[in-house]
């Protein structure tokens, strides 16, 4: 495959993971952070880019994708967990946000006070879901429409509005915020959790290594060569424009508090470019929404397929966009209400995973291993995803909370190695006895 098409396929990857929480998130980390930046933008890419990138490595490793790694745990483990996770990355969550956030800071900007929302979100959102439909269903195409044209759209955009902040937001930067003052290295390493990318690349693992078919591309080295080398165009994009949008949320920060980074965002387009401010802000959302949802929509086509061949191709992105439609006129706070307590018990779940396929080869690839990992995360992880459901959990909250770094949301971490260490410690008592028993028979 030529260096070009390397670096296209790249271009798409950025795309596809840039989405309305990868523009949120770093100015408003730039902002809390002031002059402990640097440290704190660095664990962020830690999170945001690097685990993603180990996840499309560990994908492309394997035959089956996210499905192979899973079964390693117990096969009925592989199929429901990735159920799960392109359920909530996709039609559940992922997909309705991007639609949701594309319209309140895309669209609705330019239309002033307007008292019938929902009809307006209703005719945005189908319009929206008919360009995601038309696009997914000709994936082929995909590295053509959005590596070529869409995202490099995209950054110009990013960049324009960077350049302007910097020439025009001569502050320096201020006191870290209290999150920020001691530890700000491993706040921005939570907060790269934010973009939940590292869900995201589970799915479009199968995305790429199906673009890297379709291009001629079918030994296994290889494609985990050109994913790596995609990857890290990918990876050195999404970087780049943290670190930008980051420093302009920084520069902010002597104009008031923000709520969150899209207001963060909204205030500064305004600032610097006036009323154009909001339409260049709006084509960036929308773009970066866009782009996120089609991707998503293409690999739930391409999972779903494949784990039920009867459901063709187009029947399963018609499914998608009808779906993803209806839930993304809920609204955004009932969306993000409901489904996050999902994504918080599979995030754990997936760095672990991750982790241990990364590892397999040093641990003899054991089954046990990956059980016990897993089945100690899956509890802890189950407890915080349940929690914020708001149900009360006061009898388990001693033991929960005793945990190692339970406090920043790590408290999944020990008890994932303690269970990773019993598992190898059964598997090789298993075999140490499986030996003892043959030994026995051939001495009889």
């Amino acid at each position: 495959m030529k260096k070009k098409d390397t670096f296209f396929v790249g271009l798409m990857l950025f795309s596809m993971f840039f989405g309305a929480g990868n523009l949120i998130f770093p100015p408003f980390l730039g902002m809390g952070s002031g002059t402990s930046f640097w440290p704190a933008i660095t664990g962020f890419i830690i999170t945001a880019v690097g685990l993603p990138l180990l996840v499309l490595v560990a994908i492309a490793r394997v035959k089956d994708g996210v499905n192979t790694l899973g079964s390693r745990v117990h096969p009925w483990f592989g199929v429901i967990f990735t159920i799960i996770v392109y359920l909530s990355i996709g039609p559940f969550f992922g997909i309705p946000r991007n639609a949701n956030v594309a319209f309140e800071m895309g669209f609705k900007p330019l239309l002033g006070s307007s008292s019938d929302q929902a009809f307006l979100l209703l005719g945005f959102t189908a319009i929206f879901f008919l360009i995601v439909y038309v696009l997914s269903l000709n994936p082929s195409k995909v590295v053509d429409y959005m590596g070529r044209w869409i995202t490099p759209t995209l950054l110009l955009s990013i960049v324009a509005l960077c350049v302007i902040g910097f020439v025009n937001l001569d502050q320096g930067l201020e006191a870290p915020t209290e999150g920020y003052q001691t530890a700000s290295l491993m706040k921005g390493f939570i907060d790269g959790y934010s973009t939940m990318d590292a869900l995201a690349a589970l799915a479009f693992g199968i995305v790429i290594l199906t673009t890297l078919k379709q291009k001629g591309v079918r030994d296994k080295k290889q494609l985990t060569s050109y994913t790596i080398k995609a990857g890290l165009v990918a990876g050195l994009a999404l970087s780049l424009v943290y670190v930008a949008i980051g420093l302009l949320g920084a520069k902010m920060a002597p104009y008031g508090e923000f709520e969150n980074g899209t207001a963060l965002l909204s205030s500064a387009s305004t600032i610097l470019l006036g009323s154009s401010g909001k339409v260049l802000l709006g084509v960036i959302f929308t773009l970066a929404c866009f782009t996120t949802c089609v991707g998503l929509t293409i690999a739930c086509g391409q999972f779903f397929t494949k784990l039920a061949p009867k459901m063709s191709y187009r029947m399963v992105v018609t499914a998608v966009t009808v779906g993803s439609f209806l839930i993304a006129n809920l609204g955004l706070n009932q969306i993000i209400t409901v489904s996050i307590p999902f994504l918080v018990m599979a995030y754990p779940l997936t760095i672990v995973l991750v982790t241990l396929a990364l590892l397999h080869r040093y641990f003899g690839g054991s089954n046990k291993v990956y059980a016990g990992a897993m089945l100690l995360t899956g509890i802890v992880s189950l407890y915080d995803g349940v929690k914020m459901f708001g149900l009360n959990l006061s009898v388990l909250e001693p033991l929960m909370s005793s945990l190692p770094f339970s406090a920043v949301g790590l408290g999944w971490v020990v008890p994932a190695l303690v269970g990773a260490v019993l598992g190898y410690i059964l598997d090789r008592g298993s075999k140490s006895a499986a030996n003892r028993d043959a030994e026995l028979r051939k001495a009889s």
